[in-house]
């Protein structure tokens, strides 16, 4: 395969990974349509929701699982950008405006575990021996990770916790040692793989699956477009192959691609009446163009614009 098709398959992948991983990531199913996205919490979450399905069961109590975790790590990925006073502030009023009090209290018992949990967590990464084996490297992280969540969770908790995450790193860490195996014959290779797959849960066949099928998706959204189809068709087609509510998120990503590609053609325009005008010596000419940067993108979104300089 020539390098420029292999750049444009990898492009392909990475795009329908980060278009899974907002889909996959996001609050569930609501009521068409869709509310507008709420003030973000800090700059780089703009255009985003919380993650984080929580809820309580029949019995009024606190589901307990990996729904939680991506809501506390949602907020905690604006450390930088917020303190951490602020973020756990404002997870406690997330989960206040999610659950009655009862699980909230539960909630916020199980946040304080988690920021204990964390902070524990890198003085024992710290102290971890060097590996230069990745496999070896990754199996100690794993298994240190998991004797330390025994001094801050129950055994219930952690298994809700981290057990999918845990299942997800197990089966990634056995791939990895069997790719590195020189040891065995590509028949075999193949066979333990085939192994590996018999023991992944549905929800995890699933999602090995569900990147091929973002990616066909999208290609066939694209041919519509080309064709001229309208919006609404291209959202029925999204509904059929995956979801209503991934179609309608699919759409929303389309809405601010278009949005994000307008801004960029305007920015454009005016960078290049810059250049064409005399601005002096190249410190101020440079100036300038900042200056032109800040009015129109935020800090994050300058990050973007090499691609397009």
């Amino acid at each position: 395969m020539h390098t420029n098709a292999k750049m444009a398959g990898a492009a392909a992948a990475a795009v329908a990974l980060a278009v899974l991983g907002f889909i996959l990531t996001a609050p569930g199913p609501a009521a068409p349509p869709a509310a507008p996205a709420p003030v973000a919490f800090v700059p780089s979450m703009e255009g985003t929701r919380p993650d984080g399905n929580v809820g309580a069961g029949a019995d009024g109590q606190l589901v307990v699982d990996a729904e939680l975790g991506h809501l506390f790590d949602y907020y905690l990925a604006g450390l930088g950008e917020r303190d951490l006073a602020a973020i756990t502030t404002e997870i406690e009023r997330e989960l206040e405006r999610r659950l009655k009090p009862g699980p909230a209290a539960q909630a916020k018992r199980l946040l304080a575990s988690y920021l204990a949990y964390k902070r524990a967590l890198l003085a024992v990464e710290q102290a971890l021996p060097p590996e230069a084996d990745m496999v070896k490297a990754a199996r100690a992280r794993l298994a240190a990770m998991q004797k330390l969540r025994a001094s801050y969770f129950s055994a219930a908790d952690s298994a809700g916790l981290f057990g999918a995450r845990d299942a997800y790193d197990a089966d990634a860490i056995a791939r990895i040692a069997l790719a590195q195996d020189n040891s065995l014959t590509p028949a075999q290779r193949e066979a333990k793989l085939a192994a590996l797959d018999a023991k992944l849960s549905p929800a995890m066949l699933a999602d090995r699956a569900a990147p091929g099928q973002v990616m066909r998706t999208e290609e066939t959204a694209r041919r519509m477009r080309e064709q001229g189809a309208s919006a609404d068709a291209v959202f029925q087609m999204r509904s059929a192959a995956i979801s209503p509510e991934a179609a309608r998120r699919l759409g929303q990503l389309d809405q601010e691609e278009a949005a994000w590609q307008a801004r960029i053609a305007s920015y454009q325009g005016l960078r290049a009446d810059l250049l064409k005008a005399p601005a002096g010596d190249a410190q101020q000419l440079e100036a300038r163009l900042q200056q032109l940067r800040a009015a129109h993108f935020t800090v994050e979104e300058q990050r973007r614009l090499g691609a397009y300089e």
